[in-house]
């Protein structure tokens, strides 16, 4: 983060490249979090379309986002939600003009295929972090909030949570976010090819057999084998399967403890849960556990 950019201007803008905002009361509120604390806020129009499920046509939400992220009067691009959508338009989108314009921009969910191709496609930093909704929620998590705003503004970049796993030390490129997009992109330009990273995944409503499924496709092709930390963070509510007869996340966490050389964490926390880390896709970063205490860090620099 740019410090002095932050002084001269703070102003966000908020844009739905993906799903349409279910509550458009929900832009007011999250404007009004950011106003308390001194920024201008413009909202896209995407936050009020509505096409299908999307937050209007392809066209339409590709165009915005990058005139979003490519916007020298915004310091920080922020998406409204996920859903779906953001895979049909990464071939609409810019990435080298946008690594050009260095805007900080944050999301998560379905916003990880962004954040992944962005790294993929241009080496570019983002933020998985909250949406403009967990702003503009009725009752926001105060935590969440402080946290973002710590690193945005601020730039904190550490943080310590109680993990269950091995103790460990490891060093690389941060990167990942939701599950089924980080498998969704495998095998396309947008994946990024990193060897020798931390990479964190989660997921929301899904059984336990297709977590396993995804993750497997994510060690079957090398992917895991290649890292040097997995760290797993929310995955609930789980969807419950009538024939699982006990299989359970915790024995599919301990198939792959079994098989892989790399520490395999769980208790980061991140994913479709209220309290929610903000974390830097792309930045250098270092791990260190011991005996339950773990402590991420990452090079708060914006080049890699």
């Amino acid at each position: 983060m740019r410090k002095s950019a932050m002084a001269r201007s703070r102003a966000v803008g908020f844009v739905a490249p993906s799903g349409y905002v279910p509550d458009p009361q929900s832009v007011d509120r999250a404007a009004k979090v950011f106003a308390t604390r001194g920024w201008s806020v413009q909202a896209g129009d995407t936050c009020f379309e509505r096409h299908q499920r999307f937050a209007g046509p392809d066209e339409l939400r590709a165009a915005e986002l990058q005139r979003f992220c490519t916007d020298p009067s915004l310091d920080l691009v922020l998406a409204a939600r996920g859903g779906y959508g953001l895979t049909r338009i990464l071939d609409r989108l810019d990435f080298a003009a946008i690594r050009q314009a260095e805007r900080t921009i944050c999301g998560y969910s379905d916003f990880t295929a962004f954040n992944l191709a962005y790294l993929a496609r241009a080496g570019g930093r983002s933020l998985h972090g909250p949406s403009m909704t967990d702003f503009g929620a009725e009752s926001p998590d105060d935590w969440t909030i402080d946290n973002f705003f710590a690193v945005i503004e601020d730039g904190a970049s550490e943080a310590t949570f109680e993990a269950d796993g091995p103790d460990c030390e490891a060093r690389g490129t941060l990167w990942g976010g939701n599950l089924a997009l980080v498998c969704a992109l495998l095998g396309t330009p947008y994946f990024p090819r990193v060897r020798g990273g931390i990479l964190f995944v989660e997921d929301v409503n899904e059984p336990v057999y297709k977590i396993e499924r995804m993750l497997l496709q994510l060690e079957q092709s090398g992917v895991l084998q290649r890292q040097r930390a997995l760290l797993l963070g929310a995955f609930e509510p789980i969807t419950p399967m009538p024939n699982d007869n006990g299989f359970s996340l915790g024995e599919v966490i301990r198939g792959l403890r079994g098989r892989l050389a790399v520490p395999v964490l769980t208790g980061l926390p991140f994913g479709h849960v209220p309290r929610k880390l903000t974390l830097s896709v792309g930045a250098r970063a270092w791990l260190r556990v011991r005996e339950g205490a773990a402590s991420l860090a990452w090079d708060s620099s914006r080049r890699r």
